[in-house]
């Protein structure tokens, strides 16, 4: 006999049927081998009491501090620790304990019940002179020869912007991004290129996104997070997706000294707000994509937290992107110059995808394609 540890995998379905696992025991037992963790902010103290003996009562745990049992305070920070099957029993159970404890059953529920999208690649291809990496500049004829070259190497999505959004940017008018995405619009459209892929407009200025749309554009990617209702009117009339991202400030400040008392919760409170006038709007949740905005009024440490638990996000039912190809991030972790970002760039989005990231928005797609399909392999 002879045994050994396993590491993850991600189709813990498909290991226990190749196994010979009878089939009423494959849904039941795959619940049992995913460890789950959930932060509580904030929980009521006579709360965390009743759920930590609940969780201990089906062999899960709630992690808190010392002074819970004795009610030192009256509302602590808690971890949640268990399996899939723990937490369905305990999304059911608290439906009949007071405290608050019927809310965080809800929320339990609403996170068991999420959806899981294919990985996709977002070619990056930028229709300006000032991006901050400069292979990712193109105009005209040399933007379309560069959209074919990325749909063949892998990506399903391309990704066009006239305007630099980076850190400081210069602001420009809406007749000069107009006048730089006009042509590429157009030779995609006569080329039926949005036949290969999904065209995604990077803009937020609303003549610039229609002209996109009827060109044959289904996507709008929006760095102010759907803050115009005209963008997301767009949306609607031509049944076309919003990726909304989440940015402190403007790219002019953005990176000024940003703070948060939570990342994680004031991110979150801006997406549920935002999806909430969306769907007000008319636009349904299966047509919104969620991008938490590396670098957009982040320090370091917001973009790592963010990274490390992007799977919260899929709490919301949509696909979530992450962009943080060659991204300061990476310098501020190992000094190196933009063109050599690229395996630092691969790092954070294997991860991202492994947490849950279902988007990767990428200047490198060939590169991407091959790692993700590895990863895909491993897991």
């Amino acid at each position: 006999m002879y045994i050994y540890k396993l590491g993850n995998f991600a189709d813990k379905k498909a290991a226990l049927k190749a196994l010979g696992v009878e089939s009423g025991g494959v849904s039941i037992m795959a619940k049992k081998m995913e460890l789950l963790y959930f932060f509580i902010k904030d929980l009521k103290t006579p709360a965390a009491n009743i759920l930590k003996q609940d969780a201990l009562s089906i062999g899960a745990e709630l992690a808190v501090p010392g002074g819970v049992i004795l009610c030192e305070k009256p509302a602590y920070d808690c971890i949640l620790i268990g399996t899939k099957k723990h937490m369905e029993l305990l999304s059911r159970k608290e439906l009949a304990q007071p405290f608050g404890l019927k809310t965080v059953a809800a929320e339990l529920k609403k996170f068991l019940s999420t959806s899981n999208y294919p990985t996709q690649i977002m070619g990056v291809i930028n229709a300006n002179d000032d991006s901050f990496f400069e292979e990712s500049r193109f105009i005209a004829d040399d933007a379309v020869t560069q959209c074919e070259k990325m749909i063949e190497e892998g990506a399903s999505i391309i990704d066009i912007g006239a305007v630099s959004s980076r850190p400081g940017a210069d602001v420009v008018s809406a007749h000069k991004e107009l006048e730089r995405m006009k042509p590429i619009c157009d030779m995609i459209y006569a080329e039926k290129l949005y036949e290969k892929a999904t065209f995604s407009v990077d803009s937020y200025t609303p003549d610039v996104v229609e002209y996109a749309l009827n060109r044959g554009f289904t996507l709008i990617n929006d760095i102010t997070g759907a803050s115009n209702d005209d963008i997301i009117k767009l949306a609607v009339k031509h049944k076309a997706k919003l990726c909304i991202m989440h940015m402190q400030g403007t790219p002019q400040i953005m990176q000024k000294n940003p703070q948060y008392e939570d990342v994680m919760l004031e991110v979150s409170a801006f997406f549920e707000e935002r999806i909430a006038k969306c769907e007000a709007l008319g636009l349904s949740r299966e047509n919104i994509i969620l991008d938490v905005g590396i670098g957009f009024g982040k320090t370091l440490e917001h973009n790592l937290t963010l990274i490390k638990n992007v799977t919260h996000f899929t709490y919301f039912g949509c696909e979530v992107l992450i962009g943080a190809s060659r991204k300061s991030m990476i310098d501020k972790i190992v000094p190196t110059l933009t063109e050599d970002r690229l395996p630092g760039t691969l790092a954070i989005h294997l991860k991202a995808v492994e947490n849950g990231a279902s988007i990767v928005r990428c200047h490198d797609v060939k590169e991407h394609q091959q790692a993700l399909t590895v990863l895909e392999a491993m897991l």
